[in-house]
């Protein structure tokens, strides 16, 4: 099994490819060659490494967390502690790479959509650094929950707009982000924060993020002279999954689990689990599982964590749930809150909601994870942004 995707269309299987207005297709197109251009080209490669080594603080450790792991009673859970990294969150990793692109081709102007607020931070992060101006799209309900990085953005610099249609949240949030790109195409790059959006987005935000996995598999190969059993991601548009997945995707005796947001229960309806219980279809200009109703109509997506109530989700995970190569579970809100205390108590680490998923899972399901297991949980951020939330 080789992981050659996507093709030169961007279609990863099924998945992929671009579903938009001929308007963008010249902006996607010019987007796609500077990639294609800028990837080989040993300057910005260098230029990238630098800002993630010097301003970003890449690498991360990989930390064994040894009371969590006798907690659970597996012999050793390893954190890829991207928590750390400057803004609070592996976003940074993608808009750093972005920014890049934005400057070389000439644009004077970010946009980008935000649910929880970290890929709005990362933005306005990288907008302030190199003097370009930035709006932010977010919805008036993730603003609200999401009050310290909207200040966060606006003293950045950034102005933060606030999207009142629909459920107010990250669907929203990007559709608007992307009306803005079709009437200001030629001035404004639009950083979209995850895996998802029409090609070659999913490729190029996954190939900015698997930065993560690359450093993980140098890391646990020095301290454990082995590969993991388990890699163990959230999943809302499912960048720091795939960053983490990627690099170990021919590696097939290393299991990889996403976990989604369950929510209020799958039952309620009121959940983000859009690979579990989601169908095929187009959302915001890519083919991938989406949550639709009978109709076709796209649904409300829910959960506690508010980068993760996304109706979609990136379409290599959609790949990667078809063939097999990784699996995809979901967790409640009551869930995925237990583990953020839990994380915060036995090793004095406060998880983003987002992370907290992945912890519960790893509580919930420690009883079917074999003891003498390596496991590596990507952290994907940190948790100042959801102390309201937890209590």
């Amino acid at each position: 099994m080789k992981n050659k995707i996507p093709d030169k269309t961007g279609h990863f299987g099924l998945f992929g490819g671009r579903f938009v207005p001929e308007t963008l297709i010249y902006a996607l197109d010019e987007l796609e060659r500077e990639y294609s251009l800028a990837r080989k080209d040993k300057k910005f490669t260098q230029e990238l490494a630098f800002y993630l080594r010097e301003y970003a603080g890449r690498p991360t450790p990989l930390y064994l967390a040894n009371n969590l792991s006798q907690y659970l009673g597996i012999k050793r859970v390893y954190l890829k502690r991207e928590d750390l990294l400057h803004t609070g969150a592996h976003k940074i990793n993608n808009t750093l790479g972005q920014v890049l692109l934005a400057v070389r081709m000439g644009k004077q102007r970010l946009i980008a959509e935000t649910g929880a607020g970290q890929h709005g931070v990362a933005t306005a992060t990288v907008a302030a650094l190199f003097g370009l101006k930035c709006d932010i799209y977010m919805g008036q309900e993730d603003i609200q929950r999401q009050a310290l990085n909207v200040m966060r953005m606006k003293l950045l610099g950034a102005t933060v707009i606030s999207v009142k249609n629909g459920t107010q949240t990250l669907k929203d949030a990007m559709t608007q982000a992307l009306r803005d790109w079709v009437t200001n195409v030629r001035n404004t790059y639009y950083v979209i924060g995850t895996v998802a959006g029409p090609h070659p987005y999913p490729e190029m935000v996954r190939n900015f993020q698997r930065v993560i996995g690359d450093e993980a598999k140098a890391q646990i190969l020095k301290k454990e002279n082995r590969l993991p059993d388990y890699l163990v991601a959230c999943v809302g548009g499912g960048s720091n999954a795939i960053g983490l997945f990627h690099p170990f995707f021919d590696d097939l005796k290393v299991k990889m689990i996403g976990v989604e947001a369950a929510g209020l229960g799958i039952a309620s309806g009121k959940h983000s689990a859009s690979l579990e219980y989601g169908a095929t279809g187009v959302l915001h200009g890519s083919k991938s599982k989406i949550l639709e109703d009978k109709f076709g109509q796209i649904k409300n997506a829910h959960s506690v964590a508010a980068g993760l109530d996304y109706p979609g989700v990136g379409p290599e995970h959609a790949y990667y749930q078809q063939i097999k190569r990784a699996d995809y579970v979901a967790i409640t809100d009551r869930e995925a809150l237990e583990g953020f205390r839990l994380l915060s108590k036995v090793e004095g680490i406060i998880p983003a909601l987002e992370s907290a998923h992945a912890i519960a899972y790893l509580k919930k399901a420690a009883k079917s994870i074999k003891k003498d297991a390596t496991v590596i949980v990507c952290l994907s951020g940190r948790g100042d942004k959801d102390l309201h939330e937890s209590y």
